[in-house]
């Protein structure tokens, strides 16, 4: 097996625990449109899902930009509040650079509240790339956004490995020919998904847990 000497970081519900401001953010959004909420169920289902895309399906009754328009409206004045890394994940990425990996973020989000987010926590030096919905035409599950990631970090599909919370970024890295991570603190994945066809090479159950696949 060849050695990993790359890893790779889903951003919402990987590194950041941004459940809460993206469902909020939905439900201020289906108030303002529909005037009631809907299921917390139904918006963790879309984790993942890049937000152009989600919008037109969930609310097609109105120009998808205005619907971006009313999300985005609470998102960014909530964000920074509203989010906080989850446990042991800095740790992790510090270790990482401390022992020469290759670390890369790949993430549906756009760069400017993901560059928040990641200052938030003076995160960004420990980066080598980061790639987000920007950087790419095709987004999760198509293997593009981590093949831009793979071709910045001049590394191989199978020197690297992807931690994720969705199908949608286990699916991306399985496209793109590289090994994927669950996080266990996923909450848009079924039991049943875990264990299918499409079930990840690996359940993270906490962060530093990653060691003991790559070594």
């Amino acid at each position: 097996m060849t050695k990993i000497n790359t890893v790779l970081f889903d951003f919402d519900g990987t590194i950041m625990n941004t459940n809460h401001v993206i469902i909020n953010s939905w439900q201020h959004t289906f108030r303002t449109v529909e005037g009631k909420e809907r299921p917390e169920e139904e918006i963790i289902k879309t984790f993942g899902e890049p937000l152009q895309v989600t919008m037109e399906k969930v609310l097609p009754q109105i120009p998808a930009e205005e619907g971006i328009s009313i999300y985005r409206s609470y998102h960014y004045d909530n964000f920074t509040d509203l989010i906080h890394v989850f446990p042991g994940v800095l740790e992790l990425i510090r270790e990482l650079k401390n022992r020469a990996y290759k670390v890369g973020l790949v993430t549906s989000r756009l760069l400017h509240t993901t560059s928040i987010g990641l200052q938030k926590y003076d995160m960004e030096k420990y980066f080598d790339v980061i790639v987000t919905c920007e950087d790419t035409d095709k987004h999760k599950p198509d293997p593009e956004p981590v093949r831009i990631a793979l071709d910045r970090l001049d590394s191989e599909p199978e020197e690297a490995i992807m931690l994720g919370d969705s199908m949608f970024d286990i699916l991306c890295a399985r496209n793109a020919g590289v090994k994927a991570a669950l996080v266990s603190w996923a909450l848009a994945v079924t039991e049943d998904e875990k264990t299918g066809e499409n079930a990840p090479d690996y359940i993270i159950e906490e962060a530093l847990d990653l060691f003991k696949i790559l070594e």
